[in-house]
């Protein structure tokens, strides 16, 4: 079974959000001698997909970097902490800045908002994440490393939607060969 590549980042606002903690649940592999990247090689819709996961939250270094992830992503999740009203607000202009760097109108995004199980600490509701992802025209869910709440299906939802675009973009040819089968795989970068 092949796994394809796949390159995953992300940034956040400046207070943490939970990106690392939510990453951490979902992959199985870690190396840290390679900044904070992660690995991950699952079956999604009953098709192989590999996913390799670069956190650069935090670390200002990999700030002139960004626009290199940018250029090399297949899609992007857009993580905020719904205990911070400032990381909901930075959204949009991250956003923008993928579409910009892609010289696309849309690309392959999902917005999450973390931290769910913080009700008592939310600044952000749910309506308001709502909103923002009709805004940005990308999907939306809330999720929560700590008690697991949709951990995998955010990454799983964003493996689909990457699908669904190339899909779109370059419609598959008629029975591809065998060998043109094992190639494919999933490659994206996770903002």
């Amino acid at each position: 079974m092949h796994y394809g590549s796949g390159k995953y980042c992300r940034w956040e606002g400046s207070i943490p959000d939970g990106f690392e903690a939510l990453t951490s649940y979902f992959v199985t592999d870690y190396d840290p001698t390679i900044e904070d990247s992660y690995t991950k090689q699952c079956v999604i819709d009953e098709r192989a997909a590999r996913l390799d996961i670069l956190d650069t939250a935090g670390q200002e270094e990999f700030g002139a970097m960004r626009e290199q992830y940018m250029r090399t992503g297949e899609g992007f999740l857009l993580v905020f902490s719904v205990t911070d009203r400032g990381s909901f607000e930075e959204i949009y202009k991250f956003q923008r800045q993928i579409l910009r760097v892609k010289d696309r109108d849309e690309f392959p995004m999902i917005l999450v908002g973390n931290k769910a199980d913080l009700d008592h600490q939310r600044q952000v509701t749910q309506e308001e994440g709502q909103q923002l992802a009709r805004q940005l025209k990308v999907t939306y869910m809330e999720a929560s490393a700590k008690i697991r709440l949709n951990v995998d299906q955010a990454f799983h939802e964003l493996v689909r939607v990457i699908r669904k675009f190339q899909e779109q973009e370059c419609p598959p040819s008629p029975e591809p060969t065998r060998k043109e089968k094992d190639k494919k795989g999933c490659h994206c970068v996770i903002f």
